[in-house]
Parts: C-alpha cells; sequence; structure tokens
C-alpha cells in the first residue's frame, strides 16, 4: 500500500529543503520536528519606524510536542540581526542556532517530551525586504499618503511569513492564535488580523493590539497609515451578528462609504453560495493599501483605487473577499494546489455577476476569462511544487490557477448541477455538508480532496475529468465530422486519455446532450440543417479563434514595440 499523498509531499519537501533558500521561497518543506507540533500561538511585536524604514521585532512562539523533541527548526529572513533568542528562557548562542539559507536549526535546551509546551523567544532588528512590485513580489511597501503622512503595508505570499517574522513557512504552519502589538508613530493606525484588544497610546507611539483565530501565515499583514474607520455590524443569514470595518485612508471618506456599501452583499451572497462566513468571531475587514491587494484574513487590503467597474462591482474586493473561504478557512495543503485558492476565488467573480445581475453578465465575464488561459503548464504537477524555487517556476502554470481553475469549475458545475456543485465546495470548505457558526474549524485541502469530494456528492468517478484538465496542459479538442445523415464527434485529448464528457448540440431548432460514452457520440442531422457544438459555451476545450486572436495580438503587439525602438 503506497504512502497517503500528504505525508509523500511532506517527506519529497523536507528532502528538498536541506539545501535551498527559504528565504525568496514558500512551502519548501516542514522538517520532521516542524511536522511533530502544534503552533499553539505567536505573540509578536512590531515596532516600525518609517522614517529609518526599520523594523524592531519581539516574538514569543509556543508550541506543543505530538512526539518527543530535542531539536527544532524555524525559517527567518537573514537580513535581520539577532539580538535574543531563548527557549524556555535559556539563552542560545548564535553559534548554536545558525541561520543556513534562511532556516535556523537547534537543539533544545531540554529534551520535549509528548504533549509538552515549548517556547521560543527572538527579539531582532533590521530592514525588511523592500516589494519591488507588490503584491507580485513579497516583501514591505514605504509609501506617503496623499495627506503626507507614511503608508506602511506588508505583502508576502509568495516568500512567505519568515519576511516579517520567525514562522514555519508553509502552508500547514498556521499558529492557532497569534496576537499582535503594533507600535507605530503617534497619529498613525495599525490595521491589522483579528480583533482589536486595545490600543496603548503615549506621546510619541501608539501600539495596536490584536488577536486573530488561526490565520494564514502569509495572511499576518501589517498596515500603517493615517486611517479612519467605517464600522457596523453584520447580521447574517444565520442569525449570528459580527463587525464589519474598512479602515481607508483619510480623504476618502465619500469613496469609501460607497465601497463599503458593496460589502452586505457580497457577504450575503458567499454565506448563500458556499456556507457561513468563517471569522465571524473576528471581524469582516478591509484595509486601504498602497498596492493592489491580498487575502490578508479579516484585514484584506484593497487598492483598486475606488475604481467603477462595467460590471457594477468592484472586483479587487469581491475576489479578495472570496479568499476568506478559499485561502483562508480552507488551506491548500501544499502550492501544488493552490489553483483552490485561485481558481474557486476567480469562478466566484461571475457567479456573483450571475447572482447579481443575470447570465449575461456571467456569460461575459466567461468569455473575458477564457481569453486569459495560457495552457503552457499542468496545473497540478503531482508533487510538492514550492513558491520561488528553480524547479518550480519552471512548471510554473502562472495565472492559470486563476483562469483555467475557473473554467474547469465552470464545466463542472454545468455537468452535475448547481445544487451538487455547491455540496462539493462546502465539503471542500467545511468538511461538511452542513456548516453553521461554530460547527466547523480551518481546514487544509489538496486536489485529492476535492476530487474525492465530487466523487462523494454525485456518486460518480470523476478522476478522468480531472485527469485531463488539471494534469495536461493541452486542452481537449473536439473533432467533429459531418457525413450523409450524421454528425460524428469525438474527444482528443493528450496521451488519449480517457474523457466521456458529455456535451450539447444544436442542430436546427433541437437541442441534444450526447453522452459521449467513451468519448464518442453521433446525432442525426438532415441536409441543409445547422449545428453549433457547445450552444451555451459550458465546456472547457480547444478553441481555435481564441488561439487565432492570441496569435494575432501578439504579433501586432511585436510590430508595434519594433516600430517604437526605431524612433528611439
Amino acid at each position: 500500500m503506497g504512502m497517503p499523498l500528504l505525508l509523500v509531499s511532506l517527506i519529497f519537501m523536507s528532502a528538498a529543503a536541506a539545501a535551498a533558500d527559504h528565504t525568496m521561497t514558500s512551502g519548501l518543506g516542514m522538517s520532521p520536528e516542524q511536522q511533530a507540533v502544534v503552533f499553539e500561538q505567536a505573540e509578536l511585536g512590531f515596532v516600525v519606524d518609517p522614517a529609518a524604514k526599520s523594523l524592531n521585532g519581539d516574538a514569543v512562539l509556543t508550541f506543543r510536542a505530538k512526539s518527543p523533541l530535542s531539536r527544532f527548526a524555524l525559517e527567518f529572513d537573514p537580513r535581520y540581526a539577532i539580538s535574543a533568542f531563548d527557549v524556555d528562557g535559556v539563552a542560545l548562542a548564535a553559534k548554536d542556532r545558525p541561520n543556513n539559507e534562511g532556516r535556523i536549526e537547534f537543539a533544545l535546551p531540554k529534551a520535549v517530551a509528548t504533549g509538552a509546551t515549548f517556547k521560543v523567544h527572538v527579539s531582532y532588528n533590521g530592514k525588511p525586504l523592500v516589494a519591488k512590485r507588490a503584491p507580485w513580489d513579497g516583501g514591505i511597501v514605504w509609501a506617503t499618503a496623499p495627506t503626507g503622512e507614511p503608508w506602511v503595508a506588508t505583502a508576502v505570499e509568495g516568500e512567505g511569513c519568515d519576511l516579517l517574522w520567525p514562522c514555519i513557512d508553509h502552508p500547514m504552519g498556521k499558529p492557532q492564535r497569534v496576537i499582535q502589538h503594533v507600535t507605530v508613530p503617534a497619529g498613525l493606525t495599525a490595521a491589522s488580523n483579528g480583533r482589536l484588544l486595545g490600543v496603548d497610546k503615549n506621546d510619541k507611539t501608539w501600539t495596536w493590539n490584536w488577536s486573530a483565530r488561526q490565520p494564514d501565515t502569509y495572511a499576518i499583514a501589517l498596515n500603517i497609515g493615517p486611517y479612519e474607520l467605517l464600522h457596523n455590524d453584520y447580521r447574517s443569514r444565520y442569525g449570528n451578528v459580527m463587525p464589519m470595518d474598512f479602515y481607508y485612508l483619510r480623504g476618502n471618506r465619500a469613496k469609501a462609504e460607497g465601497l463599503y456599501a458593496e460589502l452586505p452583499t457580497m457577504l450575503d451572497f458567499f454565506e448563500e453560495a458556499i456556507g457561513p462566513y468563517p471569522w465571524s468571531d473576528d471581524k469582516v475587514g478591509v484595509v486601504e493599501t498602497p498596492h493592489l491587494g491580498m487575502e490578508h484574513q479579516t484585514i484584506n487590503a484593497y487598492g483598486n483605487d475606488y475604481k467603477k467597474d462595467i460590471n457594477g462591482y468592484d472586483w479587487l474586493m469581491q475576489h479578495e473577499f472570496a479568499h476568506e473561504w478559499f485561502g483562508n478557512q480552507m488551506t491548500n495543503a501544499d502550492f501544488d494546489d493552490f489553483w483552490l485558492h485561485e481558481g474557486f476565488a476567480m469562478y466566484m467573480q461571475p457567479l456573483y455577476l450571475e447572482w447579481l445581475r443575470g447570465r449575461m453578465y456571467y456569460d461575459a465575464e466567461m468569455l473575458r476569462q477564457r481569453g486569459l488561459i495560457a495552457g503552457k503548464h499542468p496545473m497540478v504537477a503531482g508533487h510538492s511544487r514550492p513558491n520561488g524555487t528553480p524547479e518550480s517556476d519552471a512548471i510554473d502554470p502562472g495565472t492559470d490557477v486563476y483562469y483555467k481553475g475557473a473554467w474547469i469549475l465552470h464545466t463542472l458545475r454545468h455537468q452535475i448541477g448547481d445544487r451538487a456543485f455547491r455540496e462539493t465546495m462546502r465539503l471542500l470548505v467545511y468538511g461538511r455538508l452542513d456548516p453553521k457558526p461554530g460547527n466547523f474549524k480551518p481546514r487544509y485541502a489538496t486536489t485529492r480532496d476535492y476530487v474525492d469530494a465530487v466523487n462523494k456528492v454525485t456518486g460518480r468517478d470523476w478522476n478522468w475529468f480531472f485527469d485531463v484538465y488539471l494534469r495536461s496542459a493541452v486542452m481537449p479538442r473536439l473533432d467533429v465530422q459531418r457525413s450523409v445523415g450524421k454528425l460524428k464527434l469525438r474527444w482528443i485529448t493528450d496521451g488519449d486519455r480517457p474523457f466521456p464528457l458529455p456535451v450539447e448540440v444544436r442542430v436546427g431548432e433541437r437541442k441534444l446532450r450526447l453522452a459521449m460514452t467513451g468519448g464518442h457520440g453521433e446525432v442525426a442531422i438532415a441536409a441543409g440543417q445547422s449545428y453549433t457544438i457547445d450552444p451555451d459555451n459550458l465546456v472547457l476545450r480547444d478553441a481555435p479563434e481564441i488561439t487565432a486572436w492570441k496569435a494575432d495580438a501578439a504579433t501586432r503587439a511585436k510590430a508595434a514595440a519594433d516600430k517604437n525602438k526605431g524612433k528611439q
């Protein structure tokens, strides 16, 4: 019997991580010691100096051993100078806790028994990595608000939590509780994850104290600026009440109120389509940032400049908000399953438009997304794929995790029906079909988990469906041949993979659904009758017209660039 996929992935990652750069990557692999603990709490102190562009940090990390331990490891950016490092009060000299490529490995002063806890305390200071192009490149953003005050934000999804604090830099390294004490120049607000515990003020600095339940490691964020607050209490369709906060820049109140008014409608959609908002005990939170956006749990970063959209909603806020379910409540166990975050979040946009505006808006958004599928690499490699390594970058599916992921879900939904599709989402996100506030916990998931959920809900085997769409970059193609009295259809797939996907055909005024058993189907057609394959565009397949359009656009763009280059 083979080992479970998750265990294989963890072993693979641990081996691959030995000689890798942990700082500029994320998810390289948990060491055996990291796998052997429960991360109970991270208490983090940040003193942020915008003038010096520096950060002083203090971290107290509490772990509970699931098996006996004599050693441990943390990921941490070596650009910081460590002024104190102790375990349960016993100081460790620098030579006893070397930082090798962003991983600090050390012997515990005293062996830790199963069930016992130990605390690691680290004090440090330095200049955090500056993001070159946030949020796509991770780090800190030092900016200035339009009113002249410092405006600071972090975004570390690709590179990981170790750019800011010593952590277990892996999707499965979440602390059960994070407490933050963020000290900033007096007059500035530090908006962060979870619930505000209070603000300690003196003449020169203000310290904002926050507590959050089980945040995603890269979702722990600093957001500092001359913020003002829009606050209300939201009563959900499940009857529970939660705070709903928007931290906006001073001077933007009118625009912020317009955006804030969209939040209750978005919340209601997500709770109807998927289930309860997962963090009602903390808050619904949005903060205005100097970068485009990021799904920071309960304090979603928003930097879309309040732009109006033809669809009449703010796509950026809606997309990041979707990650409260797909990314924060349900977190991929490995970055090879990253489409579970982005594919679902992207599909929530057309679903929301259909719910809000109607089918035309849904179809228009699906067509836009179809034109953005690249199809260069498979979506799922079948083994660990950390963020940022050359090996992973070489097979990175790029934005296909968004757009192809959404189209896979569009196709699946119209094969199994709305009710079944929503049930598969609930199983993925909550692990149960009857989620209610208080009866579920955050969970990790893999692609295998979602395939199993689809099989369970439908009572059928859909492995072939995901095999073709996720594990091959080549789109399935429908070969159509017309002969006297017959229209014959045949699926052609990469490697001749089985693909018995039903498809609709319009023949004259009739619309028929072909079962495509064995990947083949045929329908009677009279002389002179017209036909349309997949008339409602419900199936993701090769589209020569889109390929031709892309090639033409690329040729024209190159010609324009060459022309401009010649003028210089």
